[in-house]
């Protein structure tokens, strides 16, 4: 199964599991942005670099 963005993030040290959490539950709460656009708002993320990274494995995997 593939990773989420969110494990991913935290694996790479770009978020904590908490900053996670808010994320979620903002979309839970109905947010309809894209977990990369909340985290960028809120702060959490400076820049893509994390994202395009998250999506470079994300293809990997499903080339494999």
């Amino acid at each position: 199964m593939a990773e989420k963005i969110g494990e991913f993030l935290v694996g790479i040290g770009a978020l904590s599991s908490s900053q996670v959490t808010v994320v979620i539950n903002r979309q839970t709460a109905g947010d309809e942005r894209l977990f990369g656009e909340i985290a960028m708002e809120l702060g959490y993320l400076a820049d893509n670099e994390p994202i395009d990274k998250f999506l470079e494995y994300q293809e990997k995997q499903l080339g494999d």
